[in-house]
């Protein structure tokens, strides 16, 4: 259990160290799209402090499918969860997203394609990975037998 809040507590910090270099990017295609002007030190305080507790939730959670006594597609299911929440209060609180119903419908249905591609492309790299090795295993192992 210590070893996972360590790992987690690791893998947050790293992540908070891109922070400046994120709000940098969305900043300036925020101004580009005419959608920003001037920033209040205010402003720009909340949003390195809630990008910064963001990536360190996001880059911490991956800990949790290391934990083997959680069934995967519980870890999945939390994962998704606390980075929806996670994103969703982030994105409220910088009022980068309207507060409503129908914007958040839309920021959830956004969430949940999007977090599925990212898990079918996990999913089926890591199958094709693992054929490759059944198929590596299965020819040594039949170089072996006629050995």
């Amino acid at each position: 259990m210590r070893k996972n809040v360590m790992e987690f507590i690791h893998r947050g910090l790293v992540a908070c160290g891109f922070v400046p270099l994120i709000l940098v990017i969305l900043y300036l295609i925020m101004q580009h799209q005419g959608i920003l002007q001037v920033l209040t030190v205010n402003e720009v305080c909340l949003s390195i402090i809630s990008l910064s507790l963001l990536a360190f939730i996001a880059g911490g959670m991956n800990v949790i499918y290391q934990v083997e006594q959680i069934p995967l597609m519980l870890a999945v299911l939390i994962h998704g969860g606390v980075l929806y929440v996670s994103y969703l209060a982030t994105y409220l609180v910088n009022d980068w997203l309207e507060w409503g119903t129908m914007p958040v419908m839309v920021f959830t249905a956004i969430f949940v394609l999007g977090y599925l591609a990212v898990w079918a492309v996990i999913y089926c790299t890591t199958r094709k990975k693992t054929a490759q090795l059944n198929e590596m295993l299965k020819k040594k192992q039949q170089a072996n037998d006629i050995e």
